[in-house]
């Protein structure tokens, strides 16, 4: 249907591998991409790090229908997106 998933963490890059091998293990098969923060992200808070990305992945000409996430941070900042799901984490929540 063309649509691609792109999975953005604020996990950081040196947690790759676990990250991935998490995911396959609960059963998140198909998406596009991973991305995680690298060193150059470190510095930015949650929401402006996710923000970028959401930016850079538009300038690279895709379209974002909507994000899913547990956390409000996934969501805030520009540019802003269609649809958004916030997902209930009964174990933290980050203000």
């Amino acid at each position: 249907m063309g649509v691609q998933i792109f999975l953005v963490s604020s996990r950081r890059e040196h947690l790759r591998s676990a990250t991935t091998d998490n995911l396959v293990d609960v059963g998140y098969h198909g998406w596009t991409r991973l991305i995680l923060r690298g060193p150059d992200d470190e510095l930015n808070e949650v929401q402006q790090y996710k923000a970028n990305v959401r930016k850079q992945l538009i300038s690279n000409g895709y379209r974002i229908w909507g994000i899913v996430g547990d956390q409000y941070s996934s969501f805030e900042g520009l540019p802003s997106v269609r649809r958004s799901f916030k997902l209930p984490n009964p174990f933290y929540y980050v203000s």
